[in-house]
């Protein structure tokens, strides 16, 4: 049985709700197919979210890491492609506010997913449900954390494959807010063929 290290974050900026909060402690200790889900928050925080990540790895030891994250207003579930050394953007749920500093000070600029981006596309829209790949996760928290967990397997070395996939409103939080949304249940279900597609 294969481990996954499962990620997603609380409530954050004007979001009363974050649905891979849910999604994650839900499937704590799932199994699907030969995999078991081992499922974490973390917090929305600059300088917490990659160093608590980075903690996680090396106290589960995964074979293979998804973090997850909301990005309300996208229509598709969309795996990221790549990384970048930045922190930027509104302030975290700490008070902190980066203005374009760098995450790992010898880092490379960016470091791209090691998850199968297409084969995760493709297995989503065999089961009709919008994907595509993503070429930027922004530079918020979530950026944040794909990086520190690609700089992290690369510097110790690791097989472990690891990316960030972001998914779209919940119908619950579209009450709350105008925007594109899916069900609770179709985001649950869509998490579960991306883990059995790896």
């Amino acid at each position: 049985m294969k481990k996954v290290l499962l990620t997603g974050f609380s409530a954050f900026l004007d979001n009363p709700i974050n649905p891979t909060e849910e999604i994650v402690e839900k499937l704590d200790g799932e199994k699907i197919q030969d995999h078991e889900v081992v499922g974490r928050k973390l917090p929305v925080a600059f300088m917490q979210a990659g160093k608590q990540l980075i903690t996680y790895i090396e106290e589960i030891e995964p074979d293979a890491i998804i973090s997850l994250g909301l990005a309300a207003g996208r229509t598709a579930i969309t795996p990221e492609r790549i990384a970048i050394n930045c922190n930027d953007g509104p302030k975290d749920n700490s008070g902190y506010q980066p203005n374009g500093e760098v995450i790992v000070d010898d880092g490379a600029d960016g470091y791209f997913s090691t998850l199968p981006l297409q084969e995760i596309v493709a297995a989503l829209h065999a089961e009709k449900l919008p994907a595509k790949v993503s070429n930027t996760a922004g530079t918020y928290v979530c950026n944040n954390v794909m990086y520190h967990a690609l700089h992290f397997i690369k510097k110790q070395k690791l097989p472990t494959p690891a990316g960030f996939i972001h998914l779209p409103a919940s119908h619950e939080l579209a009450l709350k807010k105008e925007l594109p949304s899916w069900s609770q249940f179709d985001l649950m279900n869509a998490v579960k063929i991306i883990i059995a597609s790896l």
